[in-house]
């Protein structure tokens, strides 16, 4: 899992013998693999626009794409102060929903609403939790943009309200320890450990686990990110592949695409 001072590489070859522990490094990064691996003029579709730095000023409610069915825009929740957490609006149940994860503020996207509460993804264990919080709990704003990861075909594809931004061949989990599919978010981005670390420019941390492995060298956790190829570009090549313990990797320009994508973004692992 992560910890505030030291990061557990997790993105490495399959054929690399444990992991190394970077001290110093702040980089709330743990588990096994990292979620995405794409478009360095390798077979991706080159973006159009880059993204915002910061989510957008909250709409009355989500928009929906032109066409109708996938969402324009996604409604997300920073968590203002830790709270209780509700099985629905007023009937309470065990556990919190911490202000920050890592370190890092909890920023959540917004699945459900009723008057004057919200229900958010949580970041933490077990894959799909969610809960309900009182509005006055959270601040809320939204993001234009979705990830869409496709582990049957090894691609990625961003979109922006609602259209198509740019798409990437990926490297993602092999057969036995695979990526696992579900609705997931970006709950945070870091650094990547230096020098040559082979992440890439930046590492983003995903509320998704690994199914298969529950404590990856004592970490605590097996952590889903999205990070560079690790030195793997040419088995990503244009085509994508299945060569990491859950991760997702891109070529690093595809990457540097991602780099504004704010916390709560969706991402959507499908098969």
């Amino acid at each position: 899992m992560l910890f505030p001072r030291s990061v557990w590489r997790l993105g490495m070859p399959r054929t690399a013998v444990g992991w190394t522990v970077v001290a110093g490094a702040a980089l709330a990064v743990a588990g096994l693999g990292f979620l995405l691996s794409g478009w360095a003029g390798t077979g991706g579709t080159a973006p159009s626009a880059r993204v915002p730095q910061a989510a957008r000023a909250v709409p009355a409610r989500p928009s929906q794409a032109a066409g109708g069915g996938a969402p324009a825009s996604t409604l997300v929740a920073a968590v203002r102060v830790t709270a209780p957490r509700y099985a629905s609006p007023g009937r309470r149940e065990a556990g919190w929903v911490p202000s920050s994860w890592w370190d890092r503020p909890s920023v959540l996207p917004v699945i459900a609403t009723r008057p004057g509460w919200v229900r958010v993804r949580l970041a933490q264990r077990p894959n799909g939790s969610t809960a309900w919080l009182p509005a006055s709990n959270v601040a809320l704003g939204s993001t234009p943009f979705r990830i869409v990861i496709n582990v049957a075909t090894t691609h990625l594809s961003l979109y922006s309200d609602g259209r198509l931004v740019f798409s990437a061949p990926t490297g993602v989990g092999a057969d036995d320890d695979p990526t696992p599919t579900g609705e997931y978010f970006v709950a945070f981005k870091e650094s990547s450990p230096q020098p040559n670390s082979g992440y890439g420019p930046f590492i983003m941390v995903t509320s998704a686990h690994s199914t298969n492995i529950a404590d990856w060298e004592g970490s605590g956790d097996a952590i889903i990110g999205i990070h560079g190829p690790l030195g793997e570009d040419a088995e990503i090549g244009s085509t994508g592949a299945r060569i990491s313990h859950g991760c997702i990797r891109l070529h690093d320009h595809a990457l540097e695409q991602l780099s504004d994508i704010p916390a709560g973004t969706p991402i959507d692992i499908i098969r």
